[in-house]
């Protein structure tokens, strides 16, 4: 199911790759290692122009990472959710994110992000105007 969502920015901490394959389950390895899962939103976000792939998770106080800081932004969003197990359910996101920005005009200068709610479900994020 889509739907519209609209977001506020939040200041995450933020490792960033090249948008490929391996760079990008790397990064998930190494940065879920680093900052842990115990009470994290964990979150990816997508430039297709860049060619750049960033996992990142909120900022919260008390946070001594030494990682980049920089924002989710905020806005409009088409949103869907994927529900399965991994590692089917990653497989997935590649294509319900092209369905999803067909769905209607979005908002190519901004980011796509992808939302970890579990291990069984991925949120993706369409930027809208």
């Amino acid at each position: 199911m889509v739907a519209l969502i609209t977001r506020d920015d939040v200041e995450v901490l933020e490792h960033t790759v090249a948008d490929e394959l391996t760079a990008m389950s790397e990064a998930w390895d190494w940065f879920e290692n680093l900052v842990g899962l115990k009470g994290r939103k964990m979150f990816a976000r997508i430039d297709e122009t860049a060619g750049t792939y960033t996992v990142c998770t909120p900022r919260l106080p008390g946070d001594s990472f030494d990682l980049a800081v920089g924002v989710l932004r905020g806005g409009r969003y088409r949103r869907t959710v994927l529900e399965g197990e991994p590692p089917a359910l990653y497989g997935r996101i590649g294509p319900a994110m092209e369905e999803l920005k067909a769905a209607g005009p979005w908002d190519s200068s901004r980011p796509l992000v992808e939302f970890y709610r579990r291990h069984t479900a991925i949120e993706l994020w369409v930027p809208v105007t």
